[in-house]
């Protein structure tokens, strides 16, 4: 048995949140965040940035530390059964809820209760639908039990998604949680204009004594770019990220700003679906990744704040294996395409799952990238709307449009499984998760099932080791880049940080 112990804003509304600050509002940090936030329900929420706000008001058992290293949060200890089946904690005695009611065992039975109950069709029920049942022991003793092994159980446990929720919030049903949020964290939410901003208010009963130690924050929805960057230099904000590359420099002349760059586990390929002519020829997959060079696209499209691609893991994942970077070999590319048949070329299409600045540059650097090996790609940046129609919500893989797609990710459980089974498992093809390259190999799919149902670290790594090489050498990618997370602040700022999954760490924030 093994145990773990504790160890798009408006200038209206821009003026009017930027007059506090001007005129010294010490307690309130202002944070320019680059999108509006989908729900305050992080078991209904894909995206990183709703997570990363209800952060302020919601604590999980575990979390991620800025080393991306798992720590205690809610739940002080755990064991785990021989067979991998049972997870027993021990919770944080002393916590309440905004409303006041008990933090206990019941209250996380409530919330895994919630999520695994395929009938409320929570978008992260993917995550946790392992979980046979949740059992109250006492009243600070839960045991979870597994449907089948799962070693990376409490990693996924540390997601941002995994939040206590008041079980009075829960009761009162879905539009409750998603609008009118109650955790425990250091701050108690207060209000949410969905276009405009998200504010939160300190929590004078926070556990952690001497904590929070600002009176409140505002979540300002910036989705331009250079208003971000402009408000730093004003002081109407003083958090912003992430920041335009273009504008780093810019923003360093400025004495009473400071850049924070941080390592990232954010990975940029670009997936070819393998289910269509000429991607289903492992030649002409090999002379894509040969035909891009990657040390030019970090220069050309991120200024510089990103390195090639070093696996289909990026470094800073836990099991991660260094394989590359994949050379840049032109005359390479082109002697490929002639063997799989293709000397002229062909022509395709390669789309993005985004339209802002950096990634139009980056499909336009592909498009005349592919172009010099004969590869006529028209280009495409979807709206979002476009990307769930066209690309997740697809139900036949034979009726998919995609081709080349130009896309990212980061594990935020920080371990290989959620770098890789979402990615790349048979069974992640959409619309089940997001398998672009609709890519299936049994070698992958078996090293990754062996290596939820181990503990030893040393199988794990071996065998997350092969799922990798597999994939290196069966190349379902264009592996492409690894950014470097850059935010900016201000001088009288302290205590942010943003996380290598490009999550948010602020528990010492401080203005002063």
């Amino acid at each position: 048995m093994r145990s773990f112990q504790k160890s798009a804003l408006t200038l209206s509304l821009l003026a009017l949140l930027a007059a506090p600050l001007a005129a010294g509002a010490a307690g309130d940090v202002k944070v320019a965040v680059a999108s509006t936030f989908t729900t305050m329900d992080p078991y209904d929420a894909n995206d990183t940035l709703s997570q990363n706000a209800v952060r302020s008001f919601y604590e999980g058992l575990f979390r991620l530390d800025r080393n991306m290293k798992l720590v205690p949060l809610l739940a002080e200890s755990y064991t785990v059964s021989d067979d991998g089946l049972t997870y027993t904690m021990k919770l944080r005695a002393g916590v309440k809820f905004h409303d006041g009611t008990p933090f206990n065992a019941a209250a996380v039975k409530a919330n895994f209760d919630r999520v695994t109950n395929p009938d409320n069709h929570l978008k992260r029920y993917i995550l946790y639908k392992n979980i046979a049942k949740t059992e109250v022991i006492d009243d600070l003793t839960v045991k979870f039990t597994l449907h089948e092994p799962f070693s990376a159980f409490i990693n996924q446990l540390a997601h941002p998604s995994a939040a206590m929720i008041s079980p009075k919030t829960l009761a009162q049903g879905k539009q409750a949680v998603a609008f009118h949020p109650v955790g425990t964290g250091p701050f108690i939410f207060e209000e949410w204009k969905a276009t405009d901003y998200m504010k939160v208010k300190k929590n004078p009963n926070y556990w952690r004594k001497g904590y929070p130690k600002v009176d409140s924050i505002t979540w300002i929805p910036v989705v331009e770019n250079g208003t971000r960057a402009a408000m730093i230099q004003t002081g109407e904000a003083h958090f912003a990220y992430p920041m335009p590359f273009e504008q780093v420099k810019q923003l360093e002349s400025n004495p009473d700003v400071k850049i924070i760059k941080t390592p990232s586990i954010v990975n940029r390929y670009m997936s070819m679906n393998m289910n269509v002519k000429p991607f289903d020829n492992i030649k002409v997959r090999q002379a894509i990744n040969y035909a891009i060079n990657k040390e030019a696209l970090c220069k050309v499209a991120f200024n510089g704040y990103a390195f090639p691609s070093e696996g289909s893991v990026p470094k800073g994942v836990e099991y991660a294996v260094k394989l590359g970077p994949w050379p840049y070999d032109p005359a390479k590319a082109r002697a490929l395409l002639k063997e799989a048949g293709y000397p002229n070329g062909f022509s395709t299409t390669l789309w993005s799952a985004y339209n802002h600045t950096t990634a139009q540059k980056v499909i336009q650097f592909l498009q005349q990238q592919l172009a010099q090996v004969g590869i006529k790609a028209r280009v495409q940046a979807l709206e979002a709307g476009q990307r769930v129609a066209q690309v997740e919500s697809v139900q036949d893989p034979k009726k998919a449009g995609v081709r080349l797609y130009y896309i990212g990710w980061s594990s935020s459980t920080g371990e290989a499984d959620w770098a890789i089974r979402p990615l790349l498992a048979t069974e992640a093809q959409p619309p089940r998760m997001t398998n672009t390259a609709y890519y299936s190999s049994p070698v992958v799919d078996k090293a990754l099932r062996d290596a939820l149902n181990t503990t030893d670290p040393a199988k794990k790594q071996a065998y997350y080791k092969t799922a990798q090489e597999q994939i290196w050498k069966d190349a379902p990618w264009a592996f492409l880049v690894t950014e470097i997370n850059v935010a900016a602040a201000r001088k009288n700022l302290s205590g942010f940080y943003v996380m290598p999954d490009g999550g948010y760490d602020f528990d010492d924030l401080e203005l002063k």
